[in-house]
């Protein structure tokens, strides 16, 4: 999946919260949100893209999901967080190299093409990963170990970065071909700009294969690198981005402007981006993977991000002049999105009550940020009762339908869409402060369930009433709308 990833470490949050946020840019996949409780986990997996199959233990914990309505192409989960506070988003699609892939290649199906032959069975991939690790993990460090496993004994077909969240730290996961990884510990004081590019850019192979406190990799990684001498750095300091990744023209439309956005937002003070004389450009290939940001990093920042579309710049697809640059680069609040979550794990607050998923369907750009608490034993309907028939009965389609009436009338709607954006935050966060003191007083956590009612009342009251305007205004702008008077 195409997609754009956010990391924020716990010093770097206002609340001291750790959060990883993902885009799931596929093509109009039709997404729900429910929970998957123990039961309910496959004991035996198969995967319907590569036909492998997976004994899984017997002990799963209950997780929130966000898996694809139509079951053909498998699950598909995206996102979620487990009961023992985990939170996990899978995939985002990233980039290689010949090198990396001729000397380790993807390991992909094959169906037998001679009588007597067998079918080339598959490695895991997106369809698969979050079902594979999430409801096994009770921190961040074992769901890297986890898959890290997985990789080196089953392999992927397709090159992944993976993030993992708990309440202390943050880790991200990139596989190098078939079945090599490394992982690294975000800082705390640090955030992580990842736009579908293989982009670390630091890697420290002494704790690696040490003590193992911030970086973790595949057991030969190292020894794989130099056999196919694939260390490209010319001083001591290993940039594993030159080694593993790419960099190609397509990177220069598709990737790095989406960094350079993300990183002119979060750090405009520190670094230099507009300009001649700017230190990072949109098509530079040095922009940090990871940096400090210049002030403390909000839910709201993260949804900002993740829904621009070059907002303030000459990039702007929805400008009202033409700049020459118009559009040129691709967004990152896209129009294919299924879903897009940001996994929070609070520290402010007991354990019952800290994984909070802030939940998106349709494109960023004119849908709103839904907060609903974790530790729950089902979603309400307006989330997980999701057909593929259109429906102003549940989030996803509510919020499709208004990105694609506002999209072309966006001058006259735009103002609606970010009342919309602001009334829903601001009404879902009042009731979890409200939930939140009323737990903690009582000391009765199961009041989540009706926390999350309570919230997703409002968010399809606000949701219709949105959708509703947008109607009119994209009604009153159809091209076939003349008076007597237009004689």
């Amino acid at each position: 999946m195409p997609c754009t990833t956010l990391l924020v470490g716990k010093a770097a949050s206002n609340d001291n919260s750790t959060m990883i946020a993902r885009t799931d840019d596929g093509h109009f996949d039709v997404k729900k949100m429910i929970v998957v409780e123990p039961d309910k986990q496959p004991r035996k997996y198969k995967s319907v893209i590569s036909h492998l199959e997976i004994e899984l233990p017997d002990n799963p914990m209950r997780y929130t999901s966000c898996p694809s309505v139509d079951p053909k192409n498998g699950i598909w989960a995206a996102t979620g967080i487990n009961a023992a506070n985990v939170g996990m988003t899978a995939t985002e699609t990233i980039t290689s190299n010949p090198r990396v892939l001729a000397a380790d290649p993807l390991v992909e199906y094959m169906k037998a093409t001679k009588k007597g032959q067998k079918d080339m069975i598959g490695g895991i991939g997106e369809e698969d990963i979050v079902v594979l690790v999430l409801p096994y993990i009770k921190s961040a460090r074992e769901g890297v170990i986890r898959l890290g496993e997985l990789l080196e004994k089953y392999g992927t077909y397709e090159s992944n970065g993976i993030a993992f969240n708990d309440v202390n730290e943050v880790w991200w996961l990139e596989t190098i071909g078939g079945h090599h990884w490394m992982a690294r510990r975000i800082k705390d004081d640090e955030v992580v700009l990842a736009p579908n590019q293989f982009g670390m850019d630091r890697f420290d192979f002494d704790d690696a294969y040490g003590a193992q406190k911030e970086n973790m990799c595949s057991k030969d990684l190292k020894e794989f690198m130099e056999e196919y001498c694939l260390n490209l750095n010319k001083g001591e300091e290993f940039n594993p981005r030159y080694a593993f990744g790419s960099r190609s023209d397509s990177d220069h439309v598709y990737n790095t402007p989406r960094a350079w956005f993300m990183g002119r937002y979060l750090a405009p003070e520190s670094y230099t981006w507009d300009g001649e004389n700017a230190q990072f450009k949109p098509e530079s290939d040095n922009i940090p993977w990871s940096l400090k940001p210049d002030k403390k990093v909000t839910v709201e920042d993260v949804k900002y991000l993740l829904s621009s579309y070059y907002q303030g710049t000459d990039y702007n697809p929805y400008s009202s002049h033409d700049t020459g640059k118009r559009g040129m680069y691709r967004s990152i609040g896209i129009n294919r999105t299924g879903v897009t979550s940001i996994c929070q794990i609070r520290d402010n607050v007991p354990s019952e009550i800290s994984g909070v998923e802030w939940i998106m369907f349709g494109s960023n750009a004119f849908n709103a940020a839904v907060p609903v608490y974790a530790n729950v034993h089902s979603m309400p309907k307006y989330l997980s009762n999701v057909t593929l028939n259109t429906s102003t009965e549940n989030l996803y389609w509510s919020t499709r339908l208004i990105g694609a009436l506002v999209d072309p009338v966006y001058a006259k709607g735009i103002q609606e869409i970010e009342r919309y954006q602001e009334a829903v935050p601001t009404e879902g966060r009042r009731i979890m402060l409200k939930y939140d003191k009323e737990m903690i007083k009582t000391g009765d956590y199961s009041l989540t369930a009706k926390a999350n009612d309570e919230i997703i009342d409002m968010v399809k009251n606000k949701t219709t009433e949105t959708l509703n305007k947008i109607l009119l205004i994209a009604s009153n702008n159809m091209k076939n709308g003349y008076n007597r008077a237009d004689n």
